[in-house]
């Protein structure tokens, strides 16, 4: 089992992000690969996004340009609810005992994805915090980025700005519209600090909900899959609605 050293969560809370390697096992990590495999193969026999979730979303979203002959799987929405490998991760992983250890010992899953970021895809994520998203009572919210390919330089990676997640949490509106995104004045303004979160595939990016981050696009030509779960404190109190519910939202894990 993978543990935290003190220097580790002392990072975390300073940076509000610490990216921790072989935090699943190659079993693990393989049936991950596999699942997410057999969802791209069965992609191919449609050309709208598909299936249904909790709220009447799709569950299956594919990018612009996808054909059976070259699928373009994106996104999967809550995948814990259709595949007991992903149900197992969310629930049994050392990742979960990791996010315990930070913010535990009670916590609780709040929603799940996965995102995969295909090869030159121009796919950009805005600069933006995760907590005005899902506000809680208290801000023990961790967002958990599982590896399940490599993530380089180039394929598209997390971008933070570490110690952000002390500071204000910024408004996303813009001129009375909701973007989702903080203004670029204030990323401009500290653009020498950002780092990039890298690493080997079944490696876990920890990111503190209130952390300032974004990712660029995918410059390579190699995919950058992520499996994408937040956890939070047992004694948290959800806010507002779950704006990705599912059947599993607030299931106590550990």
């Amino acid at each position: 089992m993978v543990e935290l050293s003190q220097d580790q969560k002392d990072a975390f809370w300073r940076d509000g992000v610490l990216v921790v390697r072989d935090a699943v096992t190659p079993e693990e990590l393989a049936a991950l690969r596999a699942e997410f495999d057999e969802w791209v193969v069965e992609s191919r026999a449609h050309t709208d996004d598909y299936g249904e979730t909790l709220d009447g979303r799709a569950r299956f979203d594919l990018q612009p340009g996808h054909s059976a002959a070259k699928p373009a799987l994106r996104r999967v929405q809550s995948p814990e609810e259709v595949s007991e490998v992903f149900a197992a991760t969310m629930r049994n992983a050392s990742t979960v005992d990791l996010c315990a250890e930070l913010i535990g010992p009670g916590i609780r899953f709040h929603h799940g994805k996965v995102n995969s970021k295909l090869p030159g895809s121009a796919t950009q994520v805005k600069w933006h915090q995760d907590f005005p998203f899902e506000p809680m009572s208290n801000d023990d919210v961790i967002t958990c980025l599982l590896f399940i390919d490599d993530v380089t330089m180039e394929n598209g990676p997390l971008e933070v700005l570490p110690g952000s997640h002390k500071g204000p949490i910024y408004s996303h509106w813009h001129n009375g519209v909701f973007t989702g995104a903080v203004d670029d004045a204030i990323i401009d303004a500290q653009r020498d600090r950002i780092v990039e979160c890298t690493g080997k595939a079944g490696s876990v990016c920890l990111m503190h909900a209130s952390l300032l981050h974004g990712s660029a696009p995918n410059l390579s030509d190699q995919p950058r899959t992520l499996y994408i779960t937040t956890y939070y404190a047992e004694d948290a109190i959800e806010l507002s609605p779950n704006h990705l519910p599912s059947t599993l939202t607030h299931e106590l894990v550990r």
